[in-house]
């Protein structure tokens, strides 16, 4: 365990290795589980305030799912996410050629909002938990992502280097260093 500040950071960001494989999955991430999108408090905002502009790249069941649930669910006492479309998809997630795909970042792609997508999504399968001021930093490992574990090994790409922007995004440029820093004197054999 590696630790940064108030971050406790699994060696499984290191160890496991990982590259998103979309074509072949179909982006199963945003439409199975028990949830939607974990979300960070700040971003219930920016989901109220860009909502409008996000609407139009929705498709017809995430816009009656939202309208029925709000913008984002309570799940438990402090803890949000995003609606579910009859307990499946998120109700952000739109369909192209058969794959799941996000309206936030569709919409953010064509310049439309500022906000690419909840950082959940964008770390995944990076998973954070916050107890008394201490963040934990996971690897998440998922049956419906087993192909993206056998491309990243196949590429000998570790968890962390696949996210480095969304790393950035989300702890800034210098923890990427420091992760990578790590990595290079603890894992790289090269």
């Amino acid at each position: 365990m590696l630790q940064i500040d108030n971050h406790l950071i699994s060696e499984d960001i290191f160890l496991e290795k990982f590259e998103c494989e979309i074509n072949q999955c179909k982006g199963n991430c945003c439409v199975e589980g028990d949830l939607g999108a974990p979300l960070e408090f700040h971003e219930l905002e920016i989901l109220d305030k860009l909502y409008e502009k996000i609407k139009p790249y929705l498709n017809e069941k995430g816009k009656k799912s939202i309208e029925k649930q709000g913008k984002y669910v309570e799940h438990s006492k402090g803890e949000f996410s995003t609606p579910l479309v009859n307990g499946k998809e998120c109700a952000y997630v739109i369909f192209e050629n058969g794959i799941a795909l996000c309206g936030i970042e569709k919409a953010w792609k064509d310049g439309k909002i500022d906000f690419q997508k909840p950082i959940s999504c964008h770390l995944y399968p990076i998973r954070l938990w916050e107890k008394n001021g201490i963040i934990g930093v996971n690897y998440e490992e998922w049956e419906i992502c087993r192909c993206a574990c056998s491309k990243g090994i196949k590429n000998q790409t570790p968890v962390y280097q696949f996210l480095k922007q969304a790393i950035i995004r989300r702890f800034g440029n210098e923890f990427y260093e420091i992760l990578d820093s790590y990595y290079q004197e603890h894992y790289n054999k090269n």
